[in-house]
């Protein structure tokens, strides 16, 4: 089966994602066969999997279930803490399962995300009872529940529009975040939220921005498709590096901004202002075509 977005989904429901939710709105199918990621020995079961890990994985603490609160442990350790319900999390799955990587750059391009889009596989092991926080994150997944049954509830966000940053309910906002965002609720809101089990053979896309929050049935092993896009500011301001640092004026050394001598200050501030002058001058003349030359290479 060739990798892509329309294997991963299945071909009854690729029209439906793309023409009713991609990108902004939840998508659910469920009596996957996952047949390409059946065959992998590590993904057989929680036990394959912290058996074959080959480095630390983080455990989510107790007191928030979020790896918002979370520790580095080792395979070893990682066992017993999940048999005292902290849950486990298992990053860039994709490093040892060098195939995961194709499905990664095909679902990409499939979907058309910028060359900049990071993306990777993230393996969840649930704890029976246990889950996570209610949050939203900063990117969108495709989740294949693998193994046991996971009820999520999703709502819509109302309190920021397009996060750039992960958030979790009850914690302090990023001070990136916290400049557009509204306060922030306590409890998932009740009137907009909606319940999805995932089963083994499930695929929930989350999009960006959307709460939600999960709780394991039995032990339960999901996989996500996990993807990081770069907004419109992202490739503008890796397009406007790329041209600067063309400039041996804008490859100058930053001195004396910060010097406790008020005249250097002085004398770096006029630098600064006169190299933005020349700037203000050139981006009249940019087109969409010359940031995109620089991040997509056509």
């Amino acid at each position: 089966m060739k990798p892509g977005l329309g294997a991963l989904l299945g071909a009854a429901s690729i029209d439906g994602f793309l023409n009713r939710s991609w990108p902004n709105e939840p998508f659910s199918v469920h009596g996957l066969a996952f047949e390409p990621f059946r065959k992998f020995e590590i993904l057989q079961s929680i036990e394959a999997l912290l058996g074959s890990w080959p480095r630390v994985l983080q455990a989510h603490l107790p007191d928030v279930s979020d790896e918002a609160s979370s520790v580095d442990v080792s395979p070893k350790d990682a066992q017993k803490l999940f048999a005292n319900k902290m849950g486990l999390l298992f990053n860039n799955v994709e490093t040892c399962i060098p195939d995961l990587r194709e499905w990664i750059d095909a679902i990409r391009s499939d979907l058309g995300m910028p060359m900049m889009t990071y993306g990777r596989c993230i393996a969840y092991a649930t704890p029976h009872g246990k889950g996570t926080a209610p949050h939203f994150d900063q990117n969108i997944n495709f989740v294949l529940q693998l193994h046991g049954t996971k009820k999520w509830r999703i709502a819509p966000n109302r309190h920021v529009e397009n996060p750039l940053v992960r958030h979790t309910m009850g914690l302090a906002l990023d001070p990136e975040l916290a400049p557009y965002a509204q306060p922030m609720p306590t409890a998932m809101p009740e009137d907009e939220t909606s319940e999805i089990v995932l089963k083994p053979g499930s695929l929930l896309f989350v999009p960006r921005g959307y709460w939600h929050t999960t709780e394991a049935e039995g032990e339960a092993l999901a996989m996500n498709f996990t993807f990081n896009q770069p907004s419109w500011a992202d490739l503008f301001t890796a397009a406007l590096r790329s041209r600067l640092t063309l400039s041996p004026e804008w490859r100058e050394l930053a001195d004396g901004v910060s010097s406790p001598d008020p005249a250097l200050r002085t004398a770096a501030t006029r630098r600064f202002d006169q190299l933005l002058l020349e700037l203000t001058s050139d981006i009249p003349n940019w087109q969409a075509s010359d940031i995109l030359s620089a991040t997509e290479g056509h």
